[in-house]
C-alpha cells in the first residue's frame, strides 16, 4: 500500500501524511524534509543553493536517510540529525531553488523510490509523489487550500512557536512558491492523474484526516474483493 498526498506549500501535507500514516500503521515520508535538508546542507557548507551546478554537484556527495525509529523520523545527512535545521527561514528561503535543480530532483526521486520499495506501506508527501514518484499508488490525493488560509496557518504556526510574522508577506511567499512550483520543468506541482482532491480550506485537521483515511480503507477493502 503506497498513499501519496501532493498539493502546494502550506497545505498542511506533512501533519496529515504523518496522523494517516499512524492511523493506517504505515510509514511516513516526508519528501519536503530531504529537498530542506540539501538546501540546510548547502547553506551550512558554504554553498550558493542557486548555483544550480555548485549545489547539484553537493547534493550528488551527500548520504540522506530517515530514523524511523522516531516520530517524526529524523532526517540525518552524512549522519548529523539536520530535523532542527528544516524549518529555519534561511532554509525556507533557499529550498526552491534546490526544488527546481532537475538534477538533485532526479537524485532524489531516485531515492524516494528506493524508500518506497524498502517500507511497502508507505504514506508520501511532497509534490510529485502521485504525478511521478509513485504513479501506480494505491491512492493519490491532492491536498489544496487557498493561499490566504495557507498563509493564515503558517502564520498561526509561526506565533505558537514563538516566532514573530508578516501574515501578508507569507502570503506573497506562497503565492511566489506556487507560480513557481508549477511552473518548473521538472517534476512541476500538478494535480496527478486519478488523484481526489481535498480542500482543506474550511475543514479543521481531523476531519481532513478522517476524510483520507475511509476514502483509504474504501480503496483497500475494494481491492481485497477484487472490485
Amino acid at each position: 500500500m503506497i498513499v501519496t498526498i501532493d498539493g502546494p506549500a502550506g497545505a498542511g501535507k506533512s501533519t496529515v501524511a504523518r496522523r494517516l500514516a499512524e492511523r493506517l500503521g504505515a510509514h511516513f515520508l516526508d519528501t519536503g524534509a530531504m529537498y530542506r535538508g540539501v538546501a540546510a546542507a548547502a547553506i551550512d557548507g558554504g554553498t550558493d543553493p542557486a548555483d544550480p551546478d555548485k549545489a547539484g554537484e553537493l547534493a550528488e556527495t551527500l548520504h540522506l536517510r530517515f530514523d524511523w525509529a522516531t516520530d517524526p523520523p529524523r532526517l540525518l545527512v552524512d549522519g548529523i540529525d539536520m530535523t532542527h535545521r528544516l524549518r529555519d527561514a534561511d532554509v525556507t528561503r533557499a529550498v526552491s531553488d534546490i526544488a527546481s535543480n532537475p538534477r538533485i530532483r532526479q537524485m532524489l526521486v531516485r531515492a524516494q523510490r528506493w524508500i518506497g520499495g524498502q517500507h511497502p506501506n508507505l504514506v508520501s508527501e511532497g509534490r510529485d509523489q502521485g504525478s511521478l514518484v509513485f504513479r501506480d499508488a494505491t491512492v493519490k490525493f491532492y491536498l489544496d487550500a487557498t493561499p490566504a488560509e495557507r498563509a493564515r496557518r503558517r502564520t498561526r504556526q509561526l506565533a505558537e512557536s514563538g516566532v514573530e510574522a508578516d501574515e501578508q508577506k507569507i502570503l506573497e511567499q506562497i503565492v511566489y512558491r506556487d507560480r513557481r512550483d508549477m511552473s518548473r520543468k521538472d517534476g512541476p506541482l500538478i494535480k496527478p492523474d486519478g488523484a481526489v482532491v481535498v480542500d482543506s480550506s474550511e475543514m479543521t485537521f481531523e476531519q481532513v484526516v478522517d476524510a483520507l483515511y475511509e476514502i483509504v480503507q474504501t480503496a483497500l477493502a475494494g481491492a481485497g474483493s477484487g472490485a
